[in-house]
């Protein structure tokens, strides 16, 4: 994989916690307390700091919805959670009935 191709990888840790607060609009303690409570592991640079991919950030956000709108940190994960598992749900839907509609 080349530099180029890293830009369109959802997963690549291109973000210090400074970029990823400043883009995001948090502050970087909050990055941090969501690694030290294991819902957004970055990965660690060589010299140990965290690096934040574009996916990593997307959970960010959606998890300040939900402590915005008063869940705690362990019910907004779980609200995330189980959506993402009924997206995947209603994929697996959506493939096996275009599969019935050919036969």
């Amino acid at each position: 994989m080349t530099g180029l191709d890293r830009l369109d990888d959802q997963d690549y840790p291109a973000y210090t916690t400074g970029q990823a607060a400043e883009m995001l609009g948090v502050q970087q303690a909050f990055l941090r307390s969501l690694d030290t409570a294991a819902v957004v592991r970055p990965e660690r640079s060589g010299g140990g700091h965290r690096r934040y991919s574009r996916r990593q950030l997307t959970l960010v956000v959606r998890l300040r919805e939900q402590l915005d709108e008063g869940h705690s940190l362990a019910s907004a994960a779980r609200i995330i959670g189980l959506q993402d598992e009924l997206a995947d749900a209603h994929d697996v839907i959506t493939g096996l009935r275009a599969r019935l509609g050919e036969r």
